[in-house]
């Protein structure tokens, strides 16, 4: 069985929104490379309190990190440590036996009213969770665990398309065919990002997939709190230490991967 963790960046409200996208990420692995992954990141976070003097169980959040909120304020952390940072993070995710998968909704390009943001992210990041599955692993399930925030609308949706799943068909225009979810077991479980590594690590990502989409798809400007201290190379370069870890048949348009609707 494989375990998939899930975490977000930006809002997922249409038609009145605060982010003008929204970044669903998931990492997943096998049950049995669970423990070994752990163990990596356990030993990396006791490095980090050691070069950087950050405490061990506190919790990683990549956007509060990047634009100098509390807590991390005040650690009084240069510009450059912080790149170093975020750096010794890639590399680790680097070294994990995991596989990522990130979803982005544009509300720049929805043309239709009741757009449902979540539950479109959710479905393709799922629909692409099962495709590797079967191709790689024909009998294996997952399970999806993931902050408890949305967990709710989460559940909703995983239910349906368990039942009812349609999809664009490759060959014919306009064209629908059935693909229920097979492999997914059990309703999303929910999981404090606080009490879980992996979430957290699914958050940076996901924060690291949003600035690289703000800019790639729709040439909107970061906050000055980030692009002071960060450039695209930067955000490039992060994506291309875990290159070898992202899906990166999620999606043939992208050079990462990354799954972009609506076009």
């Amino acid at each position: 069985m494989y375990l998939a963790y899930f975490d977000e960046t930006g809002d997922d409200g249409y038609p009145s929104y605060s982010s003008e996208l929204f970044v669903l990420t998931s990492l997943y692995m096998h049950e049995e490379e669970w423990k070994n992954n752990y163990s990596k990141i356990n030993d990396f976070r006791r490095e980090m309190k050691d070069n950087y003097n950050f405490p061990v169980k506190l919790e990683f959040h990549a956007k509060q990190f990047l634009t100098d909120k509390n807590p991390y304020r005040s650690f009084n952390w240069t510009h450059a440590i912080k790149r170093k940072i975020l750096c010794d993070y890639f590399q680790l995710i680097s070294l994990l036996n995991i596989k990522i998968i990130n979803v982005v909704i544009n509300k720049l390009n929805i043309r239709t009213s009741g757009y449902d943001v979540l539950d479109k992210a959710l479905t393709y990041n799922v629909q692409r969770i099962e495709n590797h599955l079967a191709k790689a692993h024909s009998f294996e399930r997952f399970l999806i665990i993931t902050d408890e925030g949305r967990v709710g609308k989460m559940r909703k949706t995983t239910r349906k398309i368990q039942r009812f799943n349609f999809i664009p068909s490759k060959y014919t225009k306009g064209q629908y065919l059935r693909q229920e979810i097979r492999s997914l077991i059990e309703d999303p479980l929910p999981k404090q990002s606080s009490e879980s590594y992996f979430i957290q690590l699914a958050d940076l990502i996901s924060y690291i997939v949003y600035l690289y989409s703000l800019k790639e798809f729709n040439k909107t400007e970061w906050a000055n709190r980030v692009k002071s201290w960060l450039s695209k190379n930067d955000v490039i370069g992060f994506l291309n230490m875990i290159k070898c870890r992202l899906n990166l048949e999620a999606s043939s348009d992208n050079q990462f991967g990354i799954v972009h609707y609506p076009r």
